[in-house]
């Protein structure tokens, strides 16, 4: 190999090392928390991740909504918080910032209340739904107690951290 092809095969690998740590960077390897690292909350069972063209065995009757929207995958895991109630959480991953925006937007507004997480989110009694770039964030929580409002924005403000 001569001196120019050396140097340009040495430059083509250090930027493609240099990319390769910066997505590693942006996206989390897992953006659901493991048990006990958001306070009180407990992960139960393995994350579950669907394609958009096996959407409708998770989300059954809805799924089409989400395909239109640009949904690339849709992942789940179940959590309990301090054996009081169960949550479900769902990541969908949408193929653009306006393809999660789109689903939040279409979703009624009446008696929710806006909060400080991710790019736009709406607090139900007992859900939190909110887009972080190009991901739609659902919580929904199985039973409504004081603490069900305030532990859902604390594990959701773990899970925005973790979505680059």
């Amino acid at each position: 190999m001569t001196v120019p092809g050396k140097i340009s095969f040495l430059l083509v690998a250090a930027l493609a090392l240099a990319l390769s740590l910066a997505c590693s960077r942006r996206v989390p390897a897992e953006p659901f928390p493991a048990s006990n690292e958001v306070a009180g909350w407990a992960k139960i069972g393995e994350t579950r991740t669907f394609s958009a063209a096996e959407l409708w065995s998770y989300v059954d009757g809805d799924a089409e909504r989400y395909v239109k929207a640009g949904v690339q995958s849709t992942s789940t895991a179940d959590y309990k918080f301090k054996d009081q109630f169960d949550a479900a959480i769902d990541i969908y991953t949408m193929s653009s910032t306006a393809g999660a925006r789109t689903i939040l937007d279409s979703e009624p507004a009446a008696e929710t209340k806006t909060v400080a997480i991710g790019d736009s989110a709406r607090m139900h009694s007992a859900s939190l739904v909110f887009c972080k770039g190009q991901h739609l964030v659902r919580m929904v929580a199985y039973r409504t107690s004081p603490e069900t409002q305030p532990a859902l924005q604390e594990l959701g403000r773990e899970i925005e951290r973790r979505l680059r």
